[in-house]
């Protein structure tokens, strides 16, 4: 059995609550890493998306609109 088969095994048999806390050591271990390229390029976006907004060369919706897409989309993938 490989090492991840076995972490996996074992990491299933815990009880839920652990399984819960194990997957979110392993979410933050992964965010950490990625911190300071991902903070850099979500600041270039957003930089750039407010230029847009700004010059009016985006067009914006109130964010009730958009949930309300959102929640009539995923009621037709039902």
């Amino acid at each position: 059995m490989s090492e991840l088969a076995e972490l996996t095994t074992r990491a299933l048999a815990l009880p839920a609550n652990r399984r819960a806390e194990l997957a979110d050591r392993l979410m933050q271990s992964l965010e950490e890493a990625d911190a300071p390229d991902l903070k850099a390029a979500w600041l270039v976006d957003i930089h750039r998306r407010d230029q847009e907004i700004s010059a009016g060369a985006s067009v914006t919706k109130p964010a009730a609109h958009v949930l309300r897409e959102a929640r009539e989309h995923l009621r037709c993938l039902t």
